[in-house]
C-alpha cells in the first residue's frame, strides 16, 4: 500500500473546502473547513490569539485521508476543558507548561470527532497512527509540553489512550436526546408534573410580556441580524467577565461561507428587537452557540436558549441538541448529564504520574455528580 505523507499546515485555505469535508463526516458543523477557516480568516485565531493554526494532514497518493486541527497554545483561554491549575502546578515544579498542543475547535464547547479519516480509506488504522506520530512531531518541533485532545468521541479516547500513552479525562454537559417526540406538548408530557407546570408558567410569562419570538434560517438572516448577534456575543460575554474571543469578521464571513449551518432565534416586544441567539445544524445534531438580550424579560433566556430550540429540534427530527457548557438549571428542561472526553500526554512522566493520579480522583467524582444529578431529572421514570 502507498506510502502515507504527514505534513503540518499552517492555514486551513492551503486545502480546498469539498476535499478537507470528505473527512468530517454528517453531523457537526464545527469541524468543517468553512467554520475552521472562518476563525482563521477573521484572526479570532492565531499568534495574538494565542491559538497558531497547526493542523496535521495525511495523504496517500495526493489523497487526503486524514486530518486532525490542532493548534500550538501560549495559554488556556477559551478550551471549556480547563488545565489551569495544571499549569500552575507545572509553573511550581518549575516545569514548562506552554506552548502545548491541543486538538479542538477553537472556542467551542461541543463533542465531535478530532482524528477526521477519509472514509473510503481501506487501512485508517494505519492513517490514524500517521497523524498521531504526526502530532508527536508537531509537539518536538514547537518544544510543546503536552498534546490535549479535547471533546473528541469516546472511541478515540480510548484509542489514544490504550495505544499512544494519553491520559483519559472526563467532564459532562448538559444535552437534549430525541426519544421520538411528536411535538413540544408530547415532550411536556413524558415530563412530571412539576416540570411540566414550570415549562408552560415560564413560556406563558414570556408571551405575556408581549414578546413575539421569529425562528429565522441562517440564509435568511440580514445584515442587521448578523450584526445584533454579534453585539449580544460581546455584551453577554462582558456580563460574566470572559473575553470575546470572536471578531466581528468571524460573523461576516460566517454569514457568506456557512450560512447554510445557522439559525438565529429573536424575540421583539413592540416591533423592537430584544433578544437573540445563534445555533448550528448539520444533520441531525443541533447546537447552541451564542446568546444576548437588551431587555431583562423573565424566562427569555429559556424561551431562547431551551424551549424554542427543542421545539424547533423536534419539528426537524433532530436527535440531538446541545446548548452548551455548564449549567444545573438545565435539568429540570430536559436536557440530562452526559459525559465529555477528552485526551491528554504530557513530555514530563513525572508531572504525567502526577495529572494521572488527579484525573482517577477527578472521574470519581464526576461519575458520582452525574449518578446524582440524573436522579434529579424531570422525566417520568419510565421514560
Amino acid at each position: 500500500m502507498p506510502v502515507i505523507d504527514v505534513v503540518c499546515v499552517h492555514s486551513l485555505s492551503r486545502v480546498h473546502a469539498a476535499e478537507f469535508d470528505t473527512l468530517v463526516g454528517q453531523d457537526n458543523p464545527f469541524i468543517e473547513h468553512n467554520f475552521l477557516n472562518a476563525l482563521e480568516q477573521s484572526q479570532s485565531v492565531g499568534a495574538v490569539a494565542g491559538w497558531v493554526p497547526s493542523h496535521v494532514f495525511a495523504r496517500r497518493n495526493n489523497l487526503l485521508v486524514g486530518a486532525i486541527p490542532a493548534y500550538v497554545k501560549d495559554n488556556s483561554f477559551g478550551e471549556y476543558i480547563f488545565d489551569w491549575a495544571w499549569a500552575q502546578a507545572a509553573h511550581r515544579a518549575r516545569i514548562p507548561y506552554y506552548p502545548k498542543v491541543v486538538c479542538a475547535v477553537p472556542f467551542t464547547p461541543a463533542s465531535g470527532p478530532r482524528i477526521l479519516l477519509h472514509p473510503d480509506d481501506p487501512d485508517k488504522d494505519s492513517v490514524t497512527e500517521s497523524l498521531i506520530n504526526g502530532l508527536f512531531s508537531l509537539a518536538e518541533s514547537s518544544r510543546a509540553s503536552s498534546i490535549h485532545v479535547l471533546f473528541c468521541t469516546e472511541a478515540e479516547r480510548n484509542t489514544l489512550v490504550s495505544r499512544y500513552g494519553f491520559l483519559p479525562r472526563i467532564t459532562f454537559q448538559y444535552h437534549w436526546y430525541a426519544d421520538h417526540y411528536l411535538s413540544f406538548e408530547d415532550y411536556l408530557s413524558r415530563l412530571r408534573a412539576p416540570a411540566r407546570k414550570m415549562i408552560r408558567r415560564e413560556r406563558r410569562q414570556v408571551q405575556d410580556a408581549g414578546v413575539e419570538v421569529d425562528v429565522v434560517p441562517g440564509r435568511d438572516l440580514a445584515d442587521n441580524q448578523w450584526d445584533l448577534l454579534y453585539r449580544y456575543y460581546r455584551s453577554t460575554a462582558r456580563e460574566y467577565g470572559a473575553n470575546p474571543y470572536l471578531t466581528r469578521e468571524f460573523f461576516s464571513v460566517i454569514r457568506e461561507s456557512q450560512n447554510q449551518r445557522a439559525l438565529g432565534i429573536f424575540a421583539r416586544q413592540n416591533a423592537k428587537t430584544i433578544a437573540g441567539s445563534l445555533y448550528f445544524e448539520k444533520g441531525r445534531h443541533l447546537y447552541g452557540r451564542y446568546w444576548g438580550r437588551s431587555e431583562d424579560i423573565p424566562a427569555l433566556h429559556f424561551e431562547l436558549c431551551y424551549y424554542r430550540p427543542i421545539e424547533y429540534a423536534i419539528t426537524r427530527g433532530h436527535t440531538l441538541f446541545e446548548a452548551g457548557a455548564q449549567g444545573e438549571h438545565k435539568i429540570k428542561r430536559g436536557l440530562m448529564p452526559r459525559a465529555t472526553y477528552s485526551a491528554h500526554w504530557f513530555r514530563d512522566q513525572r508531572f504525567a504520574a502526577s495529572v494521572s493520579g488527579y484525573l482517577d480522583r477527578e472521574a470519581q467524582v464526576v461519575a458520582e455528580q452525574m449518578t446524582a444529578l440524573s436522579a434529579c431529572g424531570p422525566f417520568h421514570r419510565n421514560s
